[in-house]
């Protein structure tokens, strides 16, 4: 079973999505701590540097691995843009850095989602359908979920 990947964002969803860019511009992206980056990338057809803010869904404070979800999957701009380039920058709350870059598979995006829901069950499917996923909250919709959605692990060089 797998899920058809939505549209990307229109209207007052995509509005919305731009908001923590624009808090991260104005230097306030302490405010978000650690749930929150911004990935800065270069565009693979047009060459120049994007921004895109990102919820982490794991934070690891030894490494200061930060993993991320291209909600979008392979349709997420900034997730083809670091498979042609490599991210240039990330920043974490006040800290940045010059990123390694590392894909999930599938097997570690399914175990990343189901500890996501352990934690967060109401706050996933509520994710799952603004984005337009029709996730039921269950085994088998998780795993049709982990093939359609895109991990991206973030650590300093």
């Amino acid at each position: 079973m797998a899920l058809e990947i939505p549209s990307k964002p229109r209207g007052l969803l995509y509005l919305g999505f731009m908001v923590p860019r624009y808090l991260y511009c104005w230097h306030l992206g302490w405010l978000f701590g650690h749930r929150m980056l911004m990935i800065t990338h270069i565009g693979r057809k047009s060459g120049l540097w994007r921004q895109n803010v990102l919820e982490v869904v794991r934070y690891d404070p030894l490494t200061r691995e930060c993993i991320v979800m291209a909600g979008y999957g392979v349709k997420s701009d900034w997730y083809r843009n670091i498979q042609a380039r490599p991210a240039v920058e990330v920043q974490v709350g006040w800290q940045r850095y010059v990123p390694q870059q590392r894909m999930l598979s599938c097997e570690e995006t399914l175990r990343l989602l189901e500890e996501y829901r352990r934690h967060h069950p109401r706050l996933l499917r509520a994710l799952m359908r603004v984005i337009g996923y029709s996730y039921d909250g269950s085994p088998e919709g998780l795993r049709a979920l982990s093939r359609s959605l895109r991990g991206v692990a973030f650590r300093p060089q």
